[in-house]
């Protein structure tokens, strides 16, 4: 199967947008103007990806991560990807897709050092482990740090927003930016609201991630937020339906298909996006709300997870596949 990365419209500008004042501590002369400076804190898949789809927009960005060889792999990917964007946005002109490869990694900073990165951000995103302690302290730590005017966002899928932003001093201007995978390829964006998020801080993610080229839906800061509510728990009853030998693997890969007219079948989508994503998800919500069927752990998932039969990137998962 190919994925084609489509670019974004390279024509729309970055948007402004008016505010008035929400009464909160922040400041309606920076929200008044789009985010230009973004800090993405991950060299990770989602990371790049996102730091990517930011310098395609014309954003000044920083890219950090503890880890120069994971850094250098960040930079590799997105000069592998950013070739196909601009094939497909400037077909027939290579001088122009060569330019805009040109300008859009002129654009990106890879650095190990978060202090220096966030000094003059806008808009940090986070984009490391799912692990609440770890974003806990990371946010602690850059909160010190980061001018008053910047916006935190987390890109976590299934970990609460109130409860990472809990130890910062911001929290009107916290939120979530829930991208999926590919970043340059998926159009959706989850923006995601605490109660104490602003109306500035919200319009100003808002128009950042329209700005980038994403079509925004709004969320509560709900578990699992739109997509992962529905889509874990339709996929761990998949799982349970192989388990009970309803149907094979394939077959219901096939039924959702065809019959519901999903691109890819429940198997196919985990092996895709990672067995184990699927796993520590639907483990965290286990224990959150251990009283609650839906959230029950299937055996064989688990077992998979234990065997490192993570789906594509081990090579095998719920299918078996060349390396």
């Amino acid at each position: 199967r190919r994925f084609f990365f489509p670019g974004p419209n390279m024509a729309q500008n970055l948007l402004k947008f008016a505010v008035t004042s929400s009464g909160r501590n922040f400041s309606t002369s920076v929200a008044s103007k789009a985010i230009q400076n973004v800090t993405i804190i991950g060299g990770g898949l989602m990371g790049s990806g996102i730091a990517q789809v930011a310098a395609q927009a014309g954003n000044n960005v920083k890219l950090v991560d503890l880890k120069e060889d994971i850094l250098k792999n960040s930079k590799k990917a997105i000069e592998h990807s950013l070739p196909r964007v601009a094939g497909k946005v400037f077909k027939g002109d290579p001088a122009k897709a060569e330019q805009f490869v040109k300008d859009s990694l002129s654009k990106i900073t890879f650095t190990t050092d978060i202090s220096s990165a966030v000094s003059d951000a806008d808009l940090v995103v986070e984009a490391i482990i799912e692990n609440l302690k770890i974003k806990q302290a990371l946010f602690a730590d850059i909160d010190k740090v980061a001018p008053e005017k910047t916006i935190f966002a987390s890109n976590t899928s299934s970990i609460s927003i109130k409860e990472i932003a809990a130890n910062t001093s911001r929290k009107d201007r916290f939120g979530g930016l829930h991208f999926f995978s590919p970043v340059p390829v998926m159009k959706l964006l989850e923006v995601v609201r605490i109660p104490e998020t602003s109306d500035v801080t919200h319009q100003a993610i808002d128009s950042w991630g329209k700005s980038i080229g994403k079509v925004t839906v709004t969320c509560k800061d709900t578990p699992g937020f739109i997509v992962n509510r529905l889509l874990i728990p339709y996929s761990m009853e998949a799982v349970r339906m192989a388990e009970r030998g309803d149907a094979s693997v394939q077959d219901i890969d096939t039924a959702m298909k065809l019959g519901a007219g999903y691109p890819m079948g429940p198997f196919e989508l985990a092996d895709f996006t990672g067995v184990d994503i699927g796993y520590y998800v639907i483990k965290g919500w286990a224990e959150k709300f251990p009283d609650d069927p839906t959230y029950t752990i299937p055996e064989n998932l688990e077992k998979m997870v234990k065997e490192g039969k993570l789906g594509r990137k081990t090579g095998e998962g719920y299918y078996k596949y060349n390396k």
